[in-house]
């Protein structure tokens, strides 16, 4: 016979209720990681126009924020500040360019993983945003949420911001660094943290110099490159994993142009247009075909027309002599620009332009500049 008697909904009302409280604990996680870290999830595979205008002169992005010149010497920011890495007073994140200050007298700017590092047109060297290893050089170690002076000096000339270190060149060519040294990234011989500027060595014929997460890469007048820091996937590119706490050459080849560090990798273009990669390779971002870690610079292609490059954590993109864009490595995010979210272990063509003039890349996201100005972006938004 069939009972009449109603099942007992307890234990399915408890189980709803289990539920709905998990999913309302995961949303409430979401939001406090989104306020406390000013992260929104909003990838976009392909390149939109934004931000608006046709009057930018360079580009700096790295990690989680972008730092931007005009033509007219101000100096724009957007993205995370939790550091004040924006500079512009505040700690609060941005998703739309926020002049730092009211100065049209900036030459030149470089965006670390959490603070900022710029130059003046007098020469002068500014700095803001985290500091707990001194990598902004002016002694209290305190995070700085608008731009603060280093030294008194006038004859600085050009600069790039790692993660927690900082590398600046002088106009005499000479090399200085400071901030975090765990790895033997700052170059003087030790792995002690420097809260003021430290001379690498005594040259004075340093061309330039690129800081990458735990190392750093630089080319001097001659041609010749060299590397020092963190060796742990072959980054240094000297056949080895072993740490350097002091320049050592790469090679003995003396054609380098330029070259740029990421998270565990480095490119670098010789003087007949050749592009070379090595170090960290897990996602295909040394565009060599495979996904093989290498310890010693191999040829990503035979193409001798590569005009820059530019590394991401994962990713990277470069730009050809005819303007042309291209991109490889991590794409979960869309930011190779190519439509999709398929990563790639060799360069693909973004679009069919042949405008391209500059390019930066943070995390997972990607920035980058036309001929006439404009700026253009695709990936991860890690901002409000």
């Amino acid at each position: 016979m069939k009972s009449n008697v109603r099942k007992p909904v307890v234990k399915s009302y408890v189980g709803n209720m289990v539920r709905l409280s998990v999913w309302a604990f995961v949303l409430m996680l979401i939001y406090i990681f989104s306020s406390e870290f000013s992260v929104c999830f909003v990838p976009r595979t392909t390149i939109i126009n934004a931000p608006k205008g046709k009057n930018w002169l360079s580009i700096s992005s790295r990690y989680q924020h972008t730092v931007a010149i005009k033509t007219d010497g101000s100096l724009w920011v957007w993205g995370r500040n939790d550091c004040g890495q924006l500079g512009n007073g505040t700690t609060t994140s941005r998703n739309t360019p926020v002049q730092v200050g009211t100065g049209t007298d900036w030459s030149s700017v470089s965006a670390g993983s959490y603070h900022t590092i710029a130059i003046k047109t007098d020469g002068s060297l500014w700095a803001w945003g985290r500091n707990d290893f001194g990598q902004l050089d002016e002694g209290a170690m305190t995070n700085r949420i608008t731009p603060v002076r280093v030294g008194t000096g006038t004859d600085w000339s050009s600069v790039s911001a790692g993660y927690l270190h900082t590398m600046v060149m002088k106009t005499d060519g000479s090399l200085w660094a400071w901030g975090r040294n765990d790895c033997g990234q700052l170059g003087d011989g030790t792995t002690t943290s420097r809260s003021a500027p430290v001379r690498v060595g005594m040259e004075t014929d340093w061309a330039s110099i690129t800081a990458g997460e735990y190392h750093t890469i630089a080319i001097k007048t001659d041609g010749s490159l060299w590397a020092w820091g963190r060796n742990n996937y072959g980054q240094l590119g000297d056949g080895t994993r072993t740490n350097r706490n002091a320049p050592e050459q790469v090679g003995t080849e003396t054609d380098w142009l330029s070259a740029t560090s990421g998270y565990y990798n480095t490119l670098a273009i010789k003087t007949n247009g050749s592009l070379w990669a090595w170090g960290y390779n897990f996602h295909g971002q040394l565009g060599d075909g495979t996904t093989t870690n290498r310890n010693a610079p191999v040829r990503v292609g035979t193409e001798n027309d590569w005009s820059s490059v530019a590394i991401g954590e994962f990713h990277t993109i470069a730009i050809k002599t005819d303007g042309s864009l291209w991109a490889w490595g991590n794409n979960s995010s869309g930011q190779l620009g190519d439509g999709t979210t398929t990563a790639r272990n060799a360069p693909i063509r973004v679009g069919t332009e042949s405008d391209w003039a500059a390019v930066s890349v943070g995390i997972f996201s990607t920035i980058a500049k036309k001929t006439d100005g404009s700026l253009w972006v695709w990936g991860e938004k890690y901002y409000k």
